[in-house]
C-alpha cells in the first residue's frame, strides 16, 4: 500500500506531491462513505486522538471530531481555555500528561508559529497541525485544493487568485504552497499593507487590482481581513476596503465568464463578499466544508496507518 513520506502533518511544505496525491485518492473513498446512509467505517477502532485546542475554533474542530469519529477512533477534546495551560502549565507539559492517557494522535491548533513542529519533536505521538498561528493550515490547503479539483478536473495548470489578508493568513500561506507543488498558478490581491515583505520569492505574483486579478483567474479565493490578529489599522476603514477588495454581483456579472468562488470560513458576509455571492452557484463553500471531513479523513487514516507498523 502506498504511504505518506512524512509521520506527521505539520505544514504543506513538508510534502511531496505524491503524498497530496495519495491524500486525494484516499479522500475520494472516504467521500462515497460520507454519502453512505451509514457513514461510519471502522478503520481506527484501537487508536485514539486528542483534540489540542489553545486558538478558539469552530469548524476546523468539529470537522476534525466528525473525521475521528467517522472512521471510529477514540476521541479526546482538550480546551485550553479551561484548563491548566491558564495556570501557566507549559505545552510539553500539557502534552505529556495527555500522552500518559496513551494517545496516538494529536491534532493541535496553537496561536504560536511552529508549534506544532516543536511539539512533533519532543513527544512520541503523530501531530496534525490545525493551524499555527499566521504560519500553517495544512488541512485547509488540502481540502481547497481538493474542491478545485473536484470541480475543476486537476489543479495543475489552474489560475488562483487569493484576495484579502495575506499578511496574517496561515490559510494563504499554506495555499500557496500546496498550489504551486500542484502546478497551478497563484496570484495575492490586497492592500499593500496587508502582503508579507517576502511573498514575491513564493514564486506568486502581486495584483492590487482586483477587477484586473479577477478577470485572469478560474478559482478566486476570498480571506476575511483578520482583526483579531492586528494590533494596529492596515487601510483607513472596512468601507474603503470593501470598496477596494469587497467582491460583489455587480462584478461578478461584469467580467463575462465564470470563475469559481471559494471561502475558507467564517464569512465577514459585506466585507470581503457580498451575501448574493457567498449563496450563488460560483460558491463552491459548502463544498468546501463538506470536503473538509473527507480530506481530514484521509490525512488521520494515512497518518494512523503508519503507527501502527511501527
Amino acid at each position: 500500500m502506498a504511504e505518506l513520506s512524512v509521520n506527521h502533518l505539520l505544514g504543506i511544505k513538508y510534502l511531496k506531491k505524491e503524498d497530496i496525491e495519495l491524500i486525494f485518492e484516499t479522500a475520494d473513498h472516504f467521500k462515497e462513505v460520507i454519502n453512505r446512509p451509514i457513514k461510519k467505517v471502522p478503520s481506527l477502532r484501537d487508536i485514539t486522538i486528542a483534540n489540542l485546542f489553545f486558538e478558539n475554533s469552530t469548524r476546523t474542530k468539529l470537522s476534525f471530531e466528525l473525521a475521528e469519529k467517522r472512521l471510529s477512533a477514540d476521541v479526546i477534546n482538550f480546551s485550553a481555555a479551561s484548563s491548566s495551560v491558564k495556570k501557566g502549565e507549559t505545552l510539553i507539559d500539557t502534552v505529556n500528561n495527555i500522552l500518559a492517557m496513551k494517545v496516538d494522535m494529536v491534532v493541535m491548533r496553537h496561536p504560536n508559529p511552529g508549534a506544532s513542529v516543536f511539539l512533533s519533536q519532543h513527544v512520541d505521538a503523530s501531530i496534525i497541525n490545525a493551524g499555527d498561528g499566521a504560519h500553517e493550515h495544512p488541512t485547509q490547503a488540502l481540502l481547497d485544493s481538493y474542491s478545485i479539483r473536484e470541480k475543476l478536473g486537476e489543479v495543475k495548470g489552474k489560475k488562483v487568485l487569493i484576495v484579502g489578508d495575506i499578511l496574517h493568513s496561515r490559510v494563504a500561506l499554506s495555499n500557496i504552497f500546496a498550489l504551486k507543488l500542484q502546478g497551478a498558478e497563484v496570484k495575492v490581491c490586497g492592500p499593500n499593507t496587508l502582503m508579507p515583505k517576502y511573498i514575491e520569492s513564493l514564486g506568486v505574483e502581486v495584483e492590487h487590482n482586483l477587477i484586473k486579478g479577477l478577470q485572469w483567474c478560474d478559482v478566486a479565493n476570498m480571506l476575511r481581513v483578520q482583526n483579531e490578529r492586528m494590533e494596529i489599522s492596515y487601510f483607513p476603514s472596512t468601507r474603503e476596503y470593501v470598496q477596494q477588495f469587497g467582491l460583489n454581483k455587480k462584478i461578478l456579472d461584469s467580467l463575462k465568464k465564470e470563475i469559481v468562488i471559494m471561502h475558507p470560513g467564517p464569512i465577514n458576509r459585506g466585507v470581503e463578499i457580498t451575501s448574493d455571492i457567498a449563496d450563488s452557484k460560483n460558491a463552491i463553500i459548502l463544498d468546501q466544508v463538506q470536503n473538509g471531513v473527507a480530506v481530514r479523513m484521509a490525512v488521520i487514516y494515512l497518518l494512523a496507518s503508519k503507527i501502527k507498523q511501527e
